[in-house]
């Protein structure tokens, strides 16, 4: 098979990134894979239980699914180590023509219930790696977009840039990811090269899976209505693809509701876009869940 598309996934070990690159796996793409994890087990779930995936599991998951997984170890707060990310997509590859903005800090005390100030200093660390880090990489993957005169940013947003969701530092990082997105948009236009801010639904993870094993009556309906991370990967490409793409960018998307547009199931269904629940830029009076 001749893997003529080429995606990076930052932030891709495990969870919603492991999935998305896995879903362009199962599209033939060749996929380059950015995380932390070398060893299984370095990294744990909300309760301290061990969480499975390393970015070499990833790609190799992404070459099974009829792809070309390639794993890149790569720190996303080192801006000279995602430099060399792009230079080697650059000399291998020779093109890019999808980045997910995936990759986030996630702290240990992310889902407590607590308010800001009662929970470490260091929860603020999403703004670094989550936003800026998304920026950085945008920067260098629109260079090479723009001179090949193609290409889609997609940044891996949620309803809590809308609502009350995890606290102020979660809140403002997804802001300003749709916020990214808008003003790309701008300085994008007419280079056939397009940004998007997704708004995914809640996901089907390891973590998420952990959660539900933990408190299986909390997570019971959770889990039923959530999205295979796979299913944001067949909808970046068909944003991509789309013969409308150049109005699609710059908007913050809910997936569920444009997958629907654009004919896209999550294995045969349609999953819920939760928008009357949660709200969404466009409404004038978006609900806060608290």
């Amino acid at each position: 098979m001749t893997h003529s598309r080429v995606a990076l996934v930052t932030g891709a070990s495990r969870g919603a990134g492991a999935g998305i690159a896995r879903g362009f796996g199962e599209l033939g793409y060749t996929v380059y894979v950015t995380g932390r994890t070398i060893t299984p087990g370095d990294a744990r779930g909300w309760d301290g239980s061990v969480l499975p995936g390393t970015v070499a599991e990833t790609a190799a998951k992404v070459t099974a699914l009829g792809g070309k997984g390639i794993p890149l170890v790569c720190d996303h707060s080192d801006d000279e180590a995602v430099a060399r990310v792009f230079e080697q997509i650059a000399a291998e590859a020779g093109r890019l023509d999808v980045l997910v903005n995936n990759a986030a800090f996630m702290h240990h005390q992310l889902i407590e219930k607590k308010p800001f100030w009662e929970k470490e200093l260091a929860a603020q660390n999403i703004l670094d790696v989550g936003l800026r880090s998304a920026y950085v990489a945008s920067w260098h993957a629109a260079k090479m977009m723009v001179a090949q005169g193609s290409g889609a940013i997609a940044m891996t947003s949620s309803f809590g840039a809308s609502c009350y969701m995890h606290g102020p530092a979660y809140g403002a990082q997804k802001a300003g990811l749709d916020k990214l997105a808008h003003d790309m948009e701008h300085d994008l236009r007419g280079t056939g090269v397009i940004a998007v801010s997704l708004w995914l639904g809640m996901q089907v993870t390891e973590r998420s899976q952990i959660a539900a094993g933990t408190n299986p009556e909390q997570y019971e309906g959770f889990l039923a209505m959530a999205e295979n991370p796979e299913f944001s990967a067949h909808v970046i490409d068909a944003i991509d693809r789309a013969p409308n793409r150049d109005a699609l960018s710059g908007e913050t998307l809910i997936v569920a509701e444009i997958a629907q547009t654009l004919g896209i199931t999550d294995r045969g269904k349609q999953p819920p876009s939760h928008r009357a629940m949660l709200g969404h830029p466009r409404d004038k009076n978006p609900a806060a869940v608290y």
